[in-house]
C-alpha cells in the first residue's frame, strides 16, 4: 500500500511502515514482526543520515542523527520488486541543495522477521561532495519509553570472545537529561565502534534493544569485514538506532563523490520480535541462513580435525602427522587440516611467510605423502593459510610491486613483521589465485583454514581519498577475491579464522562455511565463548575447539568434547596417545554429534541461564529444532553442585530427558517442573563436568507469553 503519507511493506512475518511528513521528510514509523497492527507514535529521526563536508550536522553533536543533509532529504518515491526469494523495497529521497539522492533498499525473505538494508547515495549535482559518513539504517525505536529499554552488546578480544551483556539503556550510557525541559535533543550516545581490519577484535557488530515492558526487540548486525559503528541514543521523541560502516570521526574515512558517481553503504540486517530477545535471535538466525552463500558443507557439516590446538602447535612433520591422521579417522573425523608450519623449512617463519610452498625438511617424502594418507583414510585434506600477509623477509616482498601492499605516505604498512596485501591490485590477486589454484589442483586440498593474525590499522592512502576509504575498498576487494575462489572451486570449504574470531562478521560468514570461535587453550575457560557464539553466528558455522588429551580425567575429556558438540565439532588433541577407554569417549562424542548435526542446521538458540558471564559457575546453551531441544550444560565449581534452568518453550508439558553424552560417566540428578518450564540439575561435587541432553515433550507445552530465557 502506498499513499501520500507513507509506505507499508512486508510480508507475513515482517511489517515496515515508512512515514512521509507534509514537508516530505521520511522516517521509519515502525519495523515489527507480522501478526497484526502495532500502534506507534510519529517520530522524527530521518531514515538516512549523510555527513558531508560543507554541510555538517543540523545541530552540533558527535551523533549520526540530525545531519544537515539528512534533515533536508525529502521523499522522491518508492519501488517494489522481487529478486528470487527476496522481496525488496527501495525508498528514494533527494536533497535539492546539493543534488544528492539517497536510495535505501530493504530486502527480506517471506516468513523471516528480518531484513537486510543498504543505502546508496548518488551525486546529481554540479559539484563534487566529500562524504564523511552514510548510515545504512537509521530509525527511532518507536513507541517505547527509554526507561523500559535494555541494550544488548558484546565485547570481545583474543581468547575472550563474545562477552555479551544486557543492561538498562539508562544505566550509564544514556542518562535522563530531562530533554523536554530544554526543548532539544541530546548530544551524547552509546557508540559501539570497531576500527581497523579486525572487525570483531574489541566489540561485536551485533547488538540490540529490548523493551522490558512489551517484549518489542530489535537485534541487528553490521555486515562488514572492516571498520564500522552502531549507536543508540535518546531524542526527545524516544530512542533511536543508527547503523553504518566507516566514518571520518572514527576511522579516517572520507570519500569524494564526483557528479554522477554513487556510493553504497555496508549492508546491515535487523531482526524484529514482539516476544523478546529469544524471538529476535530466532529471527536473525533464520535470516542468516538466507544470506549465506549456498554450499554443500552447510548441510553435510563434516567433523574437522585440526592438528594445532594444544597438539602440534605449528610444528607438523610427517612423523607426527601420520599417527594423528590414523587416530582422527578412527575417531570419525571427515576433514583433516594441517595447520601452521607446513611451509617452514626452519624454525622462525612468522616474518618470512608468503610463498606457501610445502617444507622440504618437515616432509622428507613430500607433503603429498601426508595428504595422500589423509585421503586414503577417507578424509578431505586441508591446509592452514594466511593469504593476506607477506612477511617482511619473504622473497615475495621484493617481487611484488609496492602498490600491491597497503601504504601510508608512500611507506608500506608493517605490523608484527608482516606487510599487508592490497587486493585491489591485480598482482596481489594473481599471486593469491596462483597459491590457491596450485594447492587445490596439485595437492588436492579441499579445505582451507584462512587465518588473519594482524590488524593493518586505519587503511591505505594509495588510490584513495583517505586511509579509511582505501581500507573500505580493500575490504570489498577481499570479499570479491573470496567470491572468485569459490566460483572457481565450488566444492572447496573455507574456514574463517582471524586469531580465533577477530573477524567474525557476516561479510565474511556469508561466504565462508565455518568460523573458529577462539584460540583459547584452557578448556575450562572455553565454554562461555562457545555458549555465546550463536548470538554472532549460525550454530552450524560455530566451530569451537574440543581438544581432549591423554592426561585429562574422564570428566575433563567429556567437558571439552561437550564444548564443541552444539556447533561444528572442531577436534584436536593427541588422540593417538590415548587409552582405549579415553579414545572411546571421544569416538562416542563424535558419533553423537554426527547423529544430531542435521538438526543443528535448522536449530535456533536459547540460553536457559541467560547470557554467559566469563566467571559463571554454571553455563548452558540450548538449540531447538522442531520438537527437539538439545541442551548442553557445563559445571565449573564443585561448591555449587546444583542449578535450575529456564526452558519456557517447554512450559506446561511433561518431557523426556535423555543423556546423549557422556553415557559412561555418573548421571546427574534431574527434576522437571512442567508448569514453570524449569529443569533442575545436580552434579557430583567435581571441579568440572559437562553433559549433553536431548529433551522431547511427552505432552504439548503451553505457548509462553514471556520473552524467554535470554535475560
Amino acid at each position: 500500500m502506498e499513499s501520500a503519507t507513507g509506505v507499508v511493506w512486508g510480508h507475513s512475518a515482517l511489517e515496515l511502515v515508512v512515514d512521509v511528513a507534509a514537508d516530505g521528510s521520511v522516517v521509519v514509523r515502525s519495523l515489527t514482526a507480522g501478526g497484526g497492527p502495532v500502534e506507534h507514535p510519529r517520530v522524527a529521526q530521518p531514515l538516512v543520515e549523510v555527513l558531508v563536508v560543507g554541510e555538517g550536522r543540523a545541530r552540533v553533536s558527535h551523533r549520526f542523527s540530525e545531519t544537515a543533509v539528512g534533515r533536508r532529504l525529502v521523499y522522491a518515491g518508492s519501488v517494489r520488486r522481487t529478486d528470487g526469494k527476496w522481496s525488496e523495497l527501495h525508498v528514494d529521497q533527494r536533497d535539492e541543495r546539493t543534488g544528492l539522492a539517497a536510495r535505501t533498499t530493504f530486502r527480506s525473505v517471506d516468513g523471516v522477521a528480518a531484513c537486510q538494508i543498504t543505502t546508496t547515495v548518488t551525486n546529481h549535482g554540479q559539484e563534487s561532495l566529500t562524504l564523511q559518513g552514510v548510515t545504512s539504517f537509521a530509525a527511532s525505536f518507536g513507541g517505547a519509553r527509554v526507561e523500559d529499554l535494555d541494550v544488548l552488546r558484546g565485547d570481545s578480544e583474543w581468547l575472550g570472545e563474545g562477552r555479551w551483556s544486557r543492561r538498562p539503556l539508562r544505566a550509564d550510557a544514556v542518562p535522563d537529561l530531562n530533554l523536554g525541559l530544554h526543548g532539544q535533543d541530546g548530544r551524547g550516545s552509546l557508540a559501539v565502534i570497531s576500527t581497523g581490519t579486525w572487525s570483531t577484535g574489541t566489540v561485536l557488530p551485533t547488538g540490540g534493544l529490548a523493551d522490558r515492558r512489551t517484549g518489542q526487540t530489535w537485534l541487528w548486525q553490521v555486515e562488514h569485514n572492516g571498520a564500522w559503528r552502531w549507536e543508540v541514543a535518546e531524542r526527545m521523541d524516544g530512542a533511536y538506532v543508527a547503523l553504518l560502516g566507516p566514518t571520518d570521526i572514527d576511522h579516517q574515512w572520507q570519500h569524494r563523490l564526483l557528479p554522477g558517481e554513487s556510493f553504497t553503504s555496508v549492508p546491515v540486517s535487523v531482526a524484529v520480535s514482539q516476544s523478546g530477545v529469544d524471538g529476535a535471535v530466532a529471527a536473525l538466525t533464520r535470516h542468516r541462513r538466507e544470506i549465506v552463500r549456498p554450499h554443500h558443507d552447510r548441510t553435510a557439516l563434516p567433523v574437522v580435525f585440526n592438528d594445532y590446538m594444544n597438539t602440534l602447535m605449528g610444528d607438523p612433520t610427517t612423523a607426527k602427522l601420520l599417527p594423528l591422521i590414523d587416530a582422527a579417522a578412527a575417531a570419525g573425523a571427515e576433514i583433516f587440516c594441517i595447520d601452521a608450519g607446513w611451509y617452514d623449512n626452519g624454525s622462525s617463519w612468522w616474518d618470512s611467510v608468503g610463498e606457501w610452498q610445502p617444507s622440504r625438511t618437515r616432509f622428507p617424502g613430500g607433503i603429498q605423502e601426508v595428504i595422500a594418507h589423509i585421503r586414503d583414510r577417507g578424509m578431505v585434506p586441508g591446509l592452514w593459510l594466511e593469504p593476506e600477509v607477506i612477511g617482511v623477509r619473504s622473497p615475495l616482498a621484493d617481487r611484488l610491486p609496492p602498490a600491491a601492499f597497503l601504504q601510508r605516505g608512500g611507506v608500506r604498512v608493517v605490523e608484527h613483521g608482516r606487510y599487508h596485501l592490497d587486493l585491489r591490485h591485480p598482482r596481489a590477486v594473481a599471486h593469491l589465485d596462483e597459491v590457491v589454484d596450485r594447492l587445490v589442483g596439485e595437492l588436492g586440498v579441499g579445505y582451507f583454514k584462512l587465518d588473519y593474525n594482524i590488524d593493518a590499522g586505519a587503511g591505505t592512502d594509495v588510490a584513495a581519498d583517505s586511509a579509511g576509504a582505501g581500507l573500505l575498498a580493500c575490504n570489498r576487494a577481499h570479499l570479491a577475491w573470496l567470491d572468485g575462489v569459490l566460483d572457481r572451486h565450488p566444492g572447496l570449504i573455507l574456514e574463517n579464522c582471524a586469531s580465533g574470531a577477530m573477524r567474525m562478521d557476516y561479510a565474511m560468514l556469508a561466504r565462508t562455511q565455518l568460523q573458529s570461535t577462539s584460540d583459547q587453550q584452557d578448556h575450562l575457560l572455553y565454554p562461555p565463548i562457545a555458549v555465546a557464539a550463536p548470538m554472532s553466528l549460525l550454530p552450524e558455522q560455530s566451530a569451537s575447539w574440543a581438544y581432549p588429551q591423554p592426561d585429562m580425567s574422564d570428566e575433563d575429556i567429556a567437558f571439552t568434547m561437550c564444548t564443541g558438540m552444539l556447533g561444528r565439532l572442531y577436534l584436536s588433541g593427541h588422540l593417538n596417545l590415548m587409552t582405549a577407554a579415553q579414545f572411546e569417549s571421544v569416538r562416542a562424542a563424535v558419533r553423537v554429534h554426527q547423529e544430531i548435526r542435521t538438526d543443528l542446521a535448522t536449530a535456533v538458540p536459547v540460553w536457559p541461564l541467560g547470557f554467559p558471564s566469563w566467571s559463571d559457575r554454571w553455563l548452558s546453551l540450548a538449540l531447538t529444532s522442531g520438537d527437539i531441544t538439545y541442551l548442553a550444560v557445563w559445571q565449573r565449581d564443585a561448591d555449587q553442585p546444583g542449578v535450575t534452568l529456564s526452558l519456557p518453550h517447554l512450559r506446561g508439558g511433561d518431557v523426556d530427558l535423555e543423556v546423549l553424552y557422556p553415557c559412561h560417566l555418573p548421571e546427574w540428578t534431574s527434576g522437571w517442573n512442567g508448569p514453570a518450564g524449569e529443569l533442575t540439575l545436580t552434579a557430583e561435587r567435581l571441579p568440572a563436568s559437562a553433559r549433553l541432553f536431548r529433551i522431547t515433550p511427552r505432552t504439548s507445552p503451553i505457548p509462553s507469553p514471556t520473552e524467554g530465557s535470554a535475560r
